[in-house]
């Protein structure tokens, strides 16, 4: 070893003083030039022989490799499950939301409201797909709301809130492709899987949902069960791509869950008979029954705008149904911290 190190020693010597000297000879006229082959031969040179000291070579590695230890943690999967505990700000008229400090554990968990820059930055690149009824329309208005310059809004949101209608734009500034497919039924979502899978791309993040229509227009929770679960087997097939033919990266997938329903303020007879506390129940519990979620083996990532609208109460809506942006709002957050989790990115 003793060996080793001198006849490295010699060796570097021989590399370092005599390209040195001969360079000096050369390049006496310009100083900047000759300290900076200097540095370039030495840190060379040390390169070559610090495997020989073993001291010296620990020191060399401890001194260039980053340091991450000020760096916040890659938040656990497990924050997952409190990503929707927030509550609504002030009480009595909300427009505002935020996370629980103690029972979110906001400590281990960082949930943040991300701003448009933030949002921009992760999003960057995508392709959004949103496939659903009135909700998943409140949804994708929040999403615009937080990507797009205010002065934007007004010709968007008319475009958007054309009845019955899909929606596409192309947001140039952060490279997002967002396309709104209008699917009040779990057919039509399921339609919209199948397409996907024999197009040449698949979206990076897909939001889906529905069932209001169906608890209004057909009213039969049990054959509610059985189209979401036509729903999973179709995006089943793209989060198992390989298996399917499939050689692309499938999409992360939010489920939109059903908003809690305020029988007494529904605008119509129809609806406050069918649409009724007990049947609300019902349709939910088949969402968790029909393995569509992540917890019961599905694909999606639920989006709970059941919670999120009951948190916020009667005083965000006006029709029972639908609700104030700040719930959509939450939901958006609540989004995209779910997918700072699943692609374990720092913003």
């Amino acid at each position: 070893m003793v060996a080793a190190a001198q006849l490295g020693a010699l060796a570097a010597c021989i590399v370092l003083f005599v390209p040195m000297g001969m360079a000096g000879w050369h390049l006496s006229r310009n100083k900047m030039l000759f300290f900076s082959g200097a540095l370039f031969i030495t840190l060379a040179v040390g390169v070559h022989i610090a495997p020989y000291f073993p001291a010296a070579s620990q020191f060399l590695i401890s001194t260039l490799r980053p340091s991450f230890s000020s760096s916040p943690p890659f938040r656990p999967s497990s924050c997952l499950s409190f990503v929707h505990d927030v509550s609504f700000l002030p009480a009595d008229a909300p427009s505002s939301f935020d996370w629980f400090p103690i029972r979110s554990r906001s400590a281990d968990c960082g949930f943040q409201k991300l701003s448009r820059s933030d949002a921009g930055e992760l999003l960057n690149g995508s392709w959004i797909l949103v496939a659903g009824d009135s909700q998943a329309r409140l949804f994708v208005l929040s999403l615009l709301r937080l990507l797009l310059d205010p002065s934007d809004m007004e010709t968007v949101e008319g475009d958007l809130f054309r009845r019955h209608s899909d929606y596409q734009i192309m947001i140039s500034e952060h490279g997002v492709k967002l396309d709104f497919v209008w699917s009040p039924f779990e057919s039509n979502i399921t339609s919209v899987l199948q397409k996907l899978r024999g197009g040449p791309r698949l979206p990076e993040v897909l939001v889906a949902g529905s069932g209001l229509w169906h608890m209004l227009h057909v009213n039969n929770a049990s054959d509610y069960g059985e189209n979401l679960a036509s729903v999973r087997r179709s995006a089943a097939s793209m989060v198992s791509p390989f298996s399917s033919g499939l050689a692309m990266q499938p999409p992360h997938m939010f489920w939109l869950g059903l908003p809690t329903l305020l029988n007494s303020m529904l605008n119509t007879e129809e609806k406050k008979e069918k649409m009724s506390k007990t049947v609300w129940d019902a349709y939910d519990q088949e969402v968790d029954g029909s393995g569509v979620l992540r917890p019961s083996g599905g694909s999606f990532v639920l989006l709970d705008i059941g919670s999120l609208s009951r948190s916020c109460g009667l005083q965000c809506t006006t029709d029972g149904m639908h609700y104030e942006r700040v719930v959509y709002e939450a939901a958006l957050q609540v989004m995209l911290n779910a997918l700072l989790i699943e692609s374990q990115q720092r913003i």
